[in-house]
């Protein structure tokens, strides 16, 4: 993956006993507290780490390249944004790690003091299908940015991970389609725990957080393996990923809430790219407290906003002479100096404000939702006002 890090002969796969349990109190800063569990599951929580805290249930925004797309670092803070995504593959490839390195680190580049979490580039490698090769070492690919060859085993992901300098890194993972057959979604399960095992053993930043992922598609017995296996080496934090890969809807909530219970209460728990808003307020509920999507942004370059009422597509030819802004009552700063039809003719006029403008607006909306789910948390009325705004939604 960087030429500094590829190692061609890495150590076979230590076996899960072989591993001394890790405690999340061995990083330095990171830690994470439940300020109070909610009646339906929900909880209100506290995540500490070397680059600040960060009040849970959150959502990060993506900044996989080491930007959110059209909106600078002090927005981002004045939207409310207290983490941050990137992704380790994408800044491994451009500007590469040791650039990175030598510009001060990843929060440097980006311009951005707050916690950072990166995820390990195996899902994006992964998806450049007849680029990549997996086994029992790791990923072998071409480059999709200039065609070289490169690897990605556990330890490197994890290397690379620590190199940028980030607050919480996620362990490589395999994440197959939702129409894996389950032999090969076994293996997967099977692969992951013994790469997991390989990263915890790799670790040597103290001040990175190391989070296991959760696979299993569909299938509940590979999920509690899954789990099982991670939560015996003791990480940090534990995401649920391979989800809304393809399979329905009402599959995504089923596996996401029989899995969430299987987690250890005393962890955070992270549900990869997964975030609706009404996905937000039910996941929450299950549990979870971590949250990532590129819907906000992407679905805003391309004309459809966010809110109570449900999307709005400002494209659409009524909003021409439209005056009002795109949310009566909003306080971002586009609902406040613009109307649909200024932003519908910058969209239409491939504007670089106009996707700008909607990007702003639909991180508020997110994150001003995710300030309001921790306010309804603390004060105990989180299930009335979350039925209230899904049936809104409706």
């Amino acid at each position: 993956m960087h030429a500094g890090l590829v190692c061609g002969s890495d150590p076979p796969p230590l076996p899960v006993l072989q591993l001394r349990r890790c405690d999340a109190h061995h990083v330095s800063g990171f830690r994470f507290e439940i300020v109070r569990a909610d009646r339906s599951g929900a909880r209100l929580g506290r995540l500490t780490t070397a680059h600040g805290e960060v009040a849970t249930p959150a959502f990060m925004p993506v900044a996989s390249h080491g930007a959110v797309k059209g909106v600078a670092p002090h927005e981002l803070r004045e939207l409310g944004a207290t983490m941050l995504l990137a992704n380790a593959y994408h800044l491994a490839q451009r500007p590469g790690v040791d650039t990175v390195r030598a510009l001060g680190g990843l929060h440097a580049i980006m311009g951005w003091d707050g916690p950072i979490l990166t995820d390990s580039g195996g899902f994006q490698v992964m998806s450049l299908s007849g680029l990549v090769r997996v086994d029992d070492h790791g990923l072998s690919y071409r480059s999709h940015v200039d065609g070289r060859p490169g690897t990605l085993s556990p330890e490197e992901a994890v290397a690379v991970q620590e190199a940028l300098g980030v607050d919480v890194a996620m362990a490589l993972d395999e994440c197959v389609s939702a129409s894996a057959p389950a032999a090969q979604v076994g293996r997967a399960v099977t692969r992951t725990t013994a790469w997991a095992a390989r990263s915890m053993a790799a670790r040597g930043r103290a001040e990175t957080a190391l989070f296991g992922i959760v696979q299993g598609g569909c299938d509940m017995e590979l999920r509690a393996e899954s789990v099982a296996g991670l939560t015996a080496l003791g990480f940090d934090g534990y995401a649920v990923g391979g989800l809304s890969v393809g399979e329905p809807r009402a599959e995504t909530a089923r596996v996401a809430a029989a899995t969430v219970v299987l987690l250890p209460r005393e962890r955070p728990r992270y549900l990869m790219g997964v975030g609706t808003p009404r996905d937000l307020l039910r996941f929450v509920a299950m549990g979870y407290d971590l949250f990532d999507c590129v819907l906000p942004t992407r679905n805003a370059r391309n004309g459809t906003l966010f809110t109570r009422e449900g999307k709005l597509m400002i494209r659409n030819a009524a909003h021409a002479r439209d005056p009002r802004p795109v949310e009566m009552g909003c306080t971002c700063y586009t609902c406040q100096r613009f109307s649909r039809g200024a932003l519908r003719h910058l969209m239409l006029a491939g504007e670089m404000l106009g996707a700008r403008l909607a990007t702003l607006h639909n991180l508020h909306f997110y994150l001003q939702l995710m300030s309001e789910i921790r306010a309804a948390l603390a004060e105990g009325t989180f299930p009335e006002r979350s039925a209230a705004a899904i049936g809104a939604w409706a």
